[in-house]
Parts: C-alpha cells; sequence; structure tokens
C-alpha cells in the first residue's frame, strides 16, 4: 500500500523523497516464566540472553541462546494515531495497519444497524452520512464514462441501497474554507505591513488542505508551523458541519452519526485521525472513516456492479451539497469552484486579496489567463507556477502567489520559506526566532503533496486500458513518483471542470446561500469564538527522538 499515499509521508530526505526511518519499531515485551537464582538463562548481570530471529513466514520468535527455547513475539499492531504521534518516519505502509479506515469499517456498521433494525433497537441505530468530494466524483465519472452529475445521482442511490442515509457534497464545505482562508490571509498581510513583530502576521502563508504536506511540515520543518494556514480542510469542515449542526437539526447527539468521507488521497485517512478532530466528551470524530475514490470502486464490484451507468440516478440531496435548480426547476445543476482541481485556493485569495487591499476586481478569467494586471510565470516543471498582481500605480507588483505540487516543488518550497534567524531546540524541532523574516518573496502559497495535485491523489483510480503510447507515459509517471498517467490525469482534470464549464458553471462561496445562511445562523457570524472553533484548527512542530533501532533492548 506504500505507493498509494503521497510520496511526501513515505519517503524524505533525499534528493526527491523522505527515507522512512527504522525507529519505527514498537517492540512487544513477552512474558517470561520466572528463573530460579540458579538459572542460566542469564548473564552475571541478571539479565536474560536471547536473541530475535525471524522465521520463514516473517514471524519473529525470541530465542533463548541458553537453553534454546523459544517464544513468538506478538505482532505490533500500529494504528493512525501511532503514526501521527511518531517523529520517525510518516507512513511506511507495510508498518501501518489501518484498522478503522477502510470500507470494510463502513459494512461493519451498515450489519450493526440492520441487525439493530431486525431486533427492534431503534436507539442503536446510527445515522450514516457519505460526504463525496469532486475530484473523486471526477475520476469515477471518468472511470464509467458518464458526467459528474450523473456519478453524483447514481453513487447516491448506490450508498442509500447500501443503507447510508445522506450523501452531501464536500465542494459545499470548501466555500466555508476558501471564505476563511481567504480572510486569515488578509488579516495577516495587514498586520505585517505594521512591522510590530507579531507573530499572527506571518508571510508568505500556505496552505493547509493537503494532509500529506501537514504532516510533513509539523515533523520535519516545525519552523514552518507559523506560516501554515490554520483553516480546515473541506473534509474537515464538513466534518463539523455533520456532527455539529447537523446533529442538532435531526435531534441526535453527533455519536450517533457516523461521517465518512470520499476522497481522493490515502492520506485524508491520516487527516481524519488526528486528535484535534476528536471529541472526548462525545467520544466520537468529525470524520470516522475516509474511504478512497478506489475504495468506491471495490464497493461497487463487491456489489455486483461494474458500470455506474446501470444504477438508477436519485435526487440529489437539498442541503449541503454545491447544486441548485435549473430554470425550469426539474434538473439539479451542479456549481464548481474557479481554480485549479485541488481547491482553487490561489485563485481565490488573490482576488480576494486583490479587493480587499488594493481595491482592485478581479475575475477567476482575469487569473486563469493573466489579465487585468495579473502575470502568470511558469516554472521549471509543470507542478509550479507564479501569479503576480502587478499594479503600477501602487509601484509594481503588490502581490505575488504561488502553486507548488509535489514533493520535490515542496522541499525547494521550504528552503524559501525557512527564517534568516531560526534555531534548533534540543529536541530537533526548529523554532521561530519573533520578529525574523524568511528568505521567500511569495505572500501566499497552494501546497500540495502530489503532482498534478488532488486529481491525480493516490486514491484516485486507474485506467484499465492502454495503448503502448500510454503505457510509456505511465512507466515514466511511476518514475516521477505520479500516481498516474499525465494522459490520463488530464483526462480527469477536464471531466472534473466540465462541471464549472457546464450550465451549472462557477459559483462564488459568498453567492451560496447556504453557506452565507448557515454563517448566520450556526456560527453567528464569520467573526464568531464558535466559527473560529469549527472552521479553524492548529498545528504543532512534533519533536524528533532520535532512536537507535539496533539498540532496542527486548
Amino acid at each position: 500500500m506504500s505507493g498509494n499515499f503521497s510520496g511526501a509521508l513515505v519517503l524524505t530526505d533525499l534528493n526527491d523523497y523522505i527515507q522512512p526511518s527504522q525507529a519505527c519499531i514498537l517492540p512487544v515485551p513477552s512474558a517470561r516464566a520466572p528463573s530460579g537464582p540458579a538459572s542460566s538463562s542469564a548473564d552475571d548481570s541478571g539479565t536474560a540472553r536471547t536473541e530475535i530471529r525471524i522465521d520463514n513466514t516473517g514471524s519473529y520468535h525470541e530465542v533463548s541462546l541458553s537453553d534454546g527455547s523459544s517464544t513468538k513475539l506478538e505482532e505490533a499492531s500500529i494504528t493512525l494515531n501511532d503514526c501521527l504521534a511518531c517523529s520517525g518516519c510518516i507512513t511506511s505502509a507495510e508498518s501501518v495497519l489501518i484498522t478503522m479506515q477502510s470500507h470494510n469499517e463502513l459494512y461493519s456498521v451498515l450489519t450493526e444497524n440492520k441487525k439493530a433494525l431486525q431486533e427492534n433497537r431503534p436507539h442503536d441505530i446510527r445515522t450514516i452520512v457519505i460526504s463525496l468530494s469532486p475530484q473523486s466524483r471526477a475520476s469515477i465519472a471518468a472511470k464509467h464514462s458518464i458526467l459528474p452529475l450523473q456519478t453524483h445521482r447514481r453513487l447516491t442511490a448506490f450508498f442509500k441501497s447500501l443503507g447510508c442515509h445522506y450523501v452531501f457534497d464536500t465542494a459545499f464545505s470548501r466555500d466555508f474554507s476558501l471564505v476563511e482562508c481567504s480572510r486569515e490571509f488578509v488579516r495577516r498581510f495587514k498586520e505585517s505591513q505594521l512591522a510590530s513583530g507579531s507573530s499572527s502576521g506571518v508571510l508568505p502563508m500556505l496552505s493547509s488542505a493537503c494532509p500529506g504536506w501537514i504532516c510533513y511540515a509539523e515533523k520535519t520543518h516545525g519552523y514552518i508551523i507559523p506560516n501554515i494556514d490554520t483553516t480546515k480542510s473541506p473534509q474537515q469542515i464538513m466534518g463539523s458541519i455533520v456532527k455539529d449542526f447537523f446533529a442538532e437539526r435531526l435531534g441526535v447527539p453527533s455519536n450517533k452519526i457516523y461521517h465518512v468521507s470520499v476522497m481522493p488521497c490515502y492520506d485524508k485517512k491520516l487527516e481524519a485521525s488526528r486528535e484535534d478532530f476528536y471529541s472526548d466528551v462525545m467520544r466520537t470524530r468529525d470524520v470516522d472513516c475516509v474511504i478512497t475514490t478506489g475504495e468506491v470502486e471495490l464497493l461497487l464490484k463487491e456489489q455486483g456492479i461494474t458500470d455506474l451507468s446501470l444504477v438508477p440516478e436519485v435526487p440529489l440531496e437539498p442541503v449541503f451539497t454545491k447544486a441548485s435548480q435549473s430554470p425550469d426547476g426539474t434538473l439539479a445543476l451542479l456549481h464548481s469552484t474557479e481554480g485549479s482541481s485541488s481547491g482553487g485556493y490561489l485563485s481565490y485569495v488573490l482576488r480576494y486579496a486583490a479587493k480587499e487591499l488594493f481595491g482592485h476586481i478581479l475575475t477567476p478569467v482575469d487569473v486563469a489567463m493573466g489579465t487585468n494586471g495579473v502575470e502568470i510565470k511558469p516554472g521549471r516543471n509543470l507542478d509550479f507556477v507564479e501569479v503576480c498582481l502587478n499594479l503600477p500605480e501602487r509601484g509594481g507588483v503588490v502581490l505575488r502567489f504561488v502553486a507548488a505540487y509535489g514533493f520535490r516543488n515542496i522541499q525547494n518550497l521550504v528552503r524559501k520559506v525557512k527564517p534568516a534567524a531560526a534555531g534548533r531546540t534540543a529536541g530537533g524541532a526548529a523554532r521561530r526566532v519573533r520578529g525574523s523574516s524568511s528568505q521567500s518573496e511569495f505572500h501566499f502559497v497552494e501546497v500540495m503533496a502530489c503532482p498534478s495535485g488532488c486529481i491525480n491523489g493516490g486514491g484516485q483510480l486507474k485506467p484499465e486500458s492502454h495503448t503502448s503510447s500510454q503505457l510509456a507515459d505511465e512507466n515514466q509517471a511511476a518514475t516521477n513518483g505520479v500516481g498516474a498517467s499525465r494522459s490520463w490525469v488530464a483526462h480527469v482534470e477536464e471531466v472534473y471542470r466540465s462541471v464549472g464549464t457546464g450550465e451549472g458553471g462557477i459559483q462564488m462561496p459568498e453567492e451560496n446561500a447556504a453557506v452565507v445562511e448557515l454563517y448566520r445562523a450556526w456560527l453567528g457570524g464569520p467573526d464568531s469564538t464558535k466559527a473560529r472553533q469549527m472552521l479553524h484548527t492548529q498545528y504543532r512542530a512534533i519533536e524528533k527522538n532520535d532512536i537507535n533501532p539496533l539498540a532496542v533492548k527486548w
């Protein structure tokens, strides 16, 4: 499974990747029968003389050097929480056992619900909510050669046939993420101009929607934490909506809702497992389970469905879906978001900042085409691009934004953002000296761990048929650490963008009436304490404990 996680999570510290640490070892003590005073199984210091051996099946055995007796060691189960708490590798898939983040767990909850219904225990039935990401929807639509709207409707029908109750759309919660990210950037920019030394005005601001990037930053570059946007990702904002607002609307406690998100990336499983998104009071997570696009395809196949176009369509949910009715009132229209298929943060934040800071109105087309003062400067590779706002009347370039995708570009980014005066703590985590400035000239960076961004996440579907040119393309992609061939990724990207170019078109977050109403009715305004609690989080540098695995005593 190691190939399923983003490159930033699997390897580190080489030209392109991070080397997995062998400190990721969890020794399990085995019970030994007590020895007598004259036992020959101990040396002069009283320590048992044993060694670890591996049999043909890969099992570990502790063997006594004195009498040859062997004890099979218990298998160490490393959970996602162990992984997040460790400072060695970020995740090495051979050693991380994902026990609570799979489609089998969804099956388990569905089975429990059916059993509770049969035994007339309605109070034990959990409401199952599915949150579908637009990137996953595009990947499935491309695979089955149907439209994104048809895909959403048919997946809604499929999940409900299994026993799920609601199917929402994380493009809806992404509107909150875009608004909050933009507001935070403008606040930081204004504070940075005051030269007061306030740490809250740290620039450049780095986007936080990619969990692979966040894990890498927390565990290897602690000095960069102050630069990271505190806005929750669309997945986790939807978790807040479902477990807080929607639970109250249904009149059920949050732990009676089982929330599953469908994501293009395995790293999202790690994000959902963060302790920041767990309620000790209700003993529940904002997102209980994350399944990838590929796992949805597996669910379909396990139910005997190989062609999604044969599944009947049902209406979209009337709430928490970025959609509206057509003028004749008969057909729901999906809406898209401007900018990249990784959320459109660069485009929206740039336009918002241009208006709020300089009174300059930009359209999404201006940002995409480089007009009305916008300048687009391609980087050395397709996954790095600089977008600037040049206003001659303001003295030239006033905003400098960057999109950096893929681990190679992330490595270059963190070197540029490193503060001029940054020290090292005893534990190895870097600290930021108050008032220090970074070496970066950028103001905002949209960061994604996967090359080509979320549309090419490790959990996305891959094409089944291959021409000779496609095969060569995919071999090159594998060499570069890309999840799928460039041609296939481009096709999925086209399907994703078809929502924005179709009848529904692009809908600005501030034009989403449901989002505006939730700010009022649920959060009590955009600057309220509850808005901060529900829409923002915090990140922290993880102290590194250097362990020599060869020195571990068993």
